[in-house]
């Protein structure tokens, strides 16, 4: 079997993300250095790498920094997943700039969990998985206790779908994905329920 903790291996970085996608809110390098190093150390990531393609031992860490993503594009790790295995991680960070927020992608490639047995689809007419929607949605709550954003959205390919503005503080009835909403300074969660 594959190894879902190989950097080398292109099946684990494969068929997209499953993400806790995060709108840190108005540009600001600050704030979004404060959302990187809150949720890295919250998902408890192994080790911090700007490439994918060669194993963590080939190549030298790098910091976990905004300058980081911005040099590399994305940052990679390893994490321990729910079911305890350890898989390919990684994040990048969409900056918004004058027109809109900050945003910044914690994701599991989907090859990753295929290669770790992980089920994520169940015929639901969303593409999604309870243990990753479960495990993101904590990761979101404890990363916004020591460093407050605008939204956290959780599952597959998330990033973008909506946005705090738009939701106005209000929780969507019918969900496709899930919704970390902040509303008055307390952190909401509304999980996928379509």
């Amino acid at each position: 079997m594959t190894s879902p903790a190989s950097f080398r291996n292109p099946t684990n970085w494969s068929d997209g993300f499953y993400e806790l996608a995060i709108e840190v809110g108005a540009t600001d390098d600050a704030r979004l250095q404060d959302v990187l190093t809150a949720l890295w150390a919250v998902a408890g990531v192994q080790g911090c790498f700007g490439r994918s393609d060669l194993e963590p031992e080939e190549q030298d860490p790098v910091p976990c920094t905004v300058s980081s993503l911005a040099q590399y594009g994305h940052l990679h790790g390893q994490v321990r997943l729910p079911t305890n295995q350890l898989v390919v991680c990684g994040c990048v960070a969409i900056r918004g700039g004058d027109d809109s927020s900050d945003w910044l992608d914690f994701y599991v490639p989907v090859g990753a969990l295929d290669n770790a047995g992980l089920a994520y689809w169940d015929g639901r007419p969303f593409f999604r998985s309870d243990v990753m929607d479960d495990w993101l949605a904590a990761m979101g709550r404890e990363t916004f206790a020591r460093a407050a954003f605008s939204l956290g959205v959780v599952g597959f390919e998330v990033s973008g779908c909506a946005d705090a503005g738009t939701l106005a503080g209000q929780m969507p009835q019918e969900r496709g994905v899930g919704y970390l909403l902040p509303v008055g300074g307390v952190l909401h969660y509304g999980a996928a329920n379509a």
